[in-house]
C-alpha cells in the first residue's frame, strides 16, 4: 500500500509539470529545508533579492507570493501538492519573476512534491529530531532531507547547481556526502554575520545562522554586499517568529518553537532580557506538538520550560481528537522541580492570564502556534485563531471570548 501511495503521488508531481509546461526552467528555483528557521531564511532572501531588483516568489509556511501579491498560508500545509507548486511556478513564470523560493518539508519529500522541479540551489538551514513518529525515527526523517539534495544533485536539469549548508548542523556530513562531485558546496556560519559586523534587529543566536544563509546565497547571484548589508539591516523579522507585541512596560512576544531545540533556544535568548535581582519573570504559555504526533516532544518541553521559565502555564495548542487536558499532564511529567505551574486548557484564558500576572520588566513569551491561523481540535474542525490580535485585544483591556 505504501508503494502505490508512493506511486501516485510521484505520478501527480511528474503530471503537474508537464500541464504547466515545466515552468520552473524559466525561474531560479531554490529549496529551503531543515527543521527550524526555514520561513526566516527564505525571507531574509527574499529581502536581499528585492533590494536587489529582482521580482521574487514565495511558497511558505507563512505565505504566498508572486512578485507584488501576497496572501497568507490558509491551507494548513507548508508544501501543498496536487499541482500547487507547478501552478504557482507557471503563474511567477508569466509574471516576469526572477525567482522563486520553495520551502521543503520532509513529509512533502515522501511524496514527491519536489520531483519534476528544476532546482537551481538547495540550502539546509539545521537539523534536529523532528516529526519521528510520521517518518518512524529520526533517522528516516533525516534521510528524507538527505533525499532532497540528493535528487536535485541527480534530477535538475539546471546547468549550475549550489548546496547550501549550515557548518553547525547535527549530521552535515551526510548531506555533503550525498552531493559530493555533484554541484558546488557552499559552508556557511553564523561568525560570518559577526565578521562583517552587521547589525540586525533579530533576536538571538539562532537567527545569525539564518542570516549567514541569506548572505552566502545572495553573495553566489553576485548581489553588491552595500545592497545586501542594507536589507539584511532593515529587515524586521517574520510574523509569528520572535514577534513583539509590546515591548513596555513588559515584553510580550509570540513565537511558533514546536520543537524541544527550538523551544530552547528561544528561552535561553530571552532569559537574557530578563534580569532576575530586579525581581523580572520570564512568563512562558507553552503548548506542545499537536494531537496524534511526536508524543515523546511534551516531557522533554516541559523540562526545558522547568529550566528557563520563573512562570509557567501550560495550554491547549493543536489537540485534534486527543484529550487536551492528557497533552498538558504528559507535558507536566518533565517538569521534575518546584516551579510555578498552572494548567489552563482554553488557550486565550491562559494568554490572559499570563499578561494579567507581567510586571514592568517581564518577559511573556507564548510558543506554539506564531502566526499560524487555526487551532485544530477533534472531528478536523478548525477553529479561526490569530494569536497576536488575541493578545493585543488583552493589552487594551478588550473583551474576548473565552
Amino acid at each position: 500500500m505504501r508503494f502505490l501511495r508512493s506511486i501516485y503521488h510521484y505520478l501527480l508531481a511528474w503530471l503537474g509539470n508537464k500541464i504547466y509546461r515545466k515552468p520552473s526552467e524559466k525561474l531560479f528555483v531554490i529549496g529551503v529545508t531543515g527543521t527550524k528557521g526555514k520561513s526566516t531564511v527564505m525571507e531574509l532572501i527574499n529581502a536581499i533579492l528585492e533590494a536587489a531588483g529582482r521580482k521574487t516568489a514565495i511558497i511558505s509556511s507563512v505565505r504566498f507570493k508572486n512578485d507584488l501579491l501576497s496572501v497568507g498560508n490558509l491551507t494548513g500545509m507548508t508544501m501543498p501538492g496536487r499541482f500547487f507548486i507547478q501552478r504557482f511556478l507557471s503563474e511567477a513564470a508569466n509574471n516576469g519573476c526572477h525567482y522563486a523560493i520553495i520551502e521543503v518539508t520532509s513529509q512533502g519529500v515522501l511524496q514527491h512534491r519536489h520531483r519534476f522541479i528544476e532546482f537551481d540551489a538547495a540550502i539546509l538551514t539545521n537539523l534536529e529530531p523532528e516529526h519521528i513518529e510520521a517518518h518512524g525515527s529520526y533517522e528516516n526523517y533525516r534521510d528524507s532531507k538527505i533525499k532532497f539534495f540528493r535528487d536535485v544533485a541527480d534530477y535538475s536539469g539546471k546547468d549550475k547547481i549550489n548546496f547550501f549548508l549550515n557548518a553547525d548542523a547535527r549530521d552535515k556530513d551526510y548531506f555533503i556526502k550525498a552531493v559530493a562531485g555533484r554541484g558546488k558546496l557552499i559552508l556557511y556560519q553564523k561568525e560570518d554575520v559577526r565578521k562583517f559586523k552587521i547589525k540586525t534587529k533579530l533576536l538571538g543566536e539562532f537567527n545569525l545562522e539564518n542570516i549567514s544563509a541569506a548572505i552566502a546565497f545572495a553573495r553566489s547571484q553576485s548581489i553588491d554586499w552595500e545592497t545586501i548589508r542594507s536589507a539584511v539591516e532593515n529587515f524586521a523579522g517574520v510574523p509569528g517568529r520572535l514577534e513583539f507585541v509590546q515591548k513596555i512596560p513588559f515584553s510580550v512576544i509570540i513565537d511558533y518553537a514546536h520543537t524541544p531545540g527550538s523551544l530552547e533556544k528561544v528561552y535561553q535568548t530571552l532569559r537574557k532580557l530578563v534580569v532576575r535581582n530586579k525581581q523580572q519573570k520570564l512568563i512562558c504559555v507553552l503548548g506542545s506538538a499537536g494531537g496524534g504526533r511526536d508524543v515523546w516532544k511534551r516531557p522533554v518541553m516541559g523540562g526545558i520550560a522547568a529550566k528557563y521559565c520563573d512562570q509557567i502555564i501550560l495550554t491547549n495548542e493543536d489537540p485534534f481528537d486527543e484529550n487536551p487536558e492528557e497533552i498538558l499532564n504528559q507535558m507536566e511529567s518533565g517538569i521534575a522541580e518546584k516551579k510555578s505551574i498552572q494548567k489552563i486548557i482554553d488557550r486565550k484564558a491562559a494568554i490572559k492570564k499570563a499578561i494579567q500576572s507581567a510586571k514592568k520588566g517581564d518577559v511573556v513569551i507564548i510558543t506554539g502556534k506564531g502566526s499560524e491561523p487555526y487551532l485544530r481540535v477533534a472531528g478536523g474542525k478548525r477553529i479561526p485563531w490569530n494569536e497576536r490580535e488575541i493578545a493585543l485585544k488583552i493589552l487594551n483591556n478588550e473583551r474576548i471570548e473565552i
